[in-house]
């Protein structure tokens, strides 16, 4: 599945695939015990590809105004922001005008693009507007809005409104693992994000279960404003690992995990 504002390109996340329900085991916990296996991490990969290609955007947008400097609390529980991209400014400007600020430019992007505040409209416009560039944002926004449907939240067990349903933790984050470039000059560049990618409501009763994904994320770079703003981005599966042999974590595992290890807000 690819987002791309080409002009002439209509596609959208809305109608790219069908997300697959897995009705819980009545004998045993979603999570635990079964070996997670490669058919139920590629059974939400379409759902996947629509969060992971814009988690680059959360990142980026949280790096202004803050105090690099400031450290979080050492107390034995999380606080709120736990769950929220950790850090507050990467960095006092934009990226480097050459290959390797545009490699960081990408994976930061990709990050942000496939994080949990994309399913929140005021944010997402937020990321959108801080990573894209000016003559594509209203391109994006558009192609999101109507992906980000009611039935589109309700499919990966989230209500309708895309809040989170009560009693889950719900989690969408990307994790860039190399990046590559393809093309470059001082103006513009093509990057190749390779990442991994977890999607789905960790709690007792999901049928969405958080499940893992791999995927490359292909984005045309503008030198704009100077700084790095995406142009087109498109994505494609793989390359992946084979599964391991772990067991897969029971849902208070899982939503422990997500609670108390907070997202980076900057990758590379």
């Amino acid at each position: 599945m690819s987002l791309e504002d080409d002009e002439g390109t209509s596609g959208g996340y809305g109608g790219t695939g069908h997300t697959r329900t897995r009705l819980p085991d009545r004998s045993a916990d979603v999570y635990g015990g079964a070996r997670r296996g490669r058919s139920s991490s590629r059974s939400l990969v379409t759902v996947v590809g629509v969060v992971v290609l814009l988690i680059a955007a959360i990142a980026f947008a949280n790096r202004g105004g803050d105090d690099p400097d400031t450290t979080a609390s050492s107390g034995s529980q999380p606080d709120a922001s736990s769950t929220a991209a950790s850090g507050t400014k990467a960095v006092k400007s934009g990226f480097a005008q050459n290959e390797q600020g545009a490699e960081s430019a990408a994976a930061n992007y990709a990050v942000s693009l496939g994080s949990a505040e994309m399913f929140d409209k005021p944010q997402r416009d937020a990321i959108l507007q801080a990573i894209i560039a000016p003559s594509k944002v209203s391109g994006f926004e558009a192609t999101l809005d109507k992906a980000y449907t009611p039935a589109f939240n309700k499919a990966i067990g989230l209500n309708e409104d895309g809040t989170t349903p009560a009693g889950y933790t719900f989690v969408s984050r990307t994790s860039p693992i190399g990046t590559k470039v393809t093309k470059s000059s001082s103006t513009d560049a093509t990057v190749e994000v390779w990442c991994s990618g977890l999607l789905g409501l960790a709690g007792e009763q999901s049928t969405n279960p958080v499940t893992s994904s791999w995927f490359t994320i292909t984005m045309k770079l503008a030198w704009t404003d100077g700084d790095w703003k995406i142009v087109t981005h498109s994505q494609k599966d793989g390359p992946s690992p084979v599964p391991g042999d772990e067991r897969a974590s029971s849902a208070d595992e899982m939503a422990k995990a997500v609670q108390e290890y907070g997202g980076f807000s900057y990758a590379r």
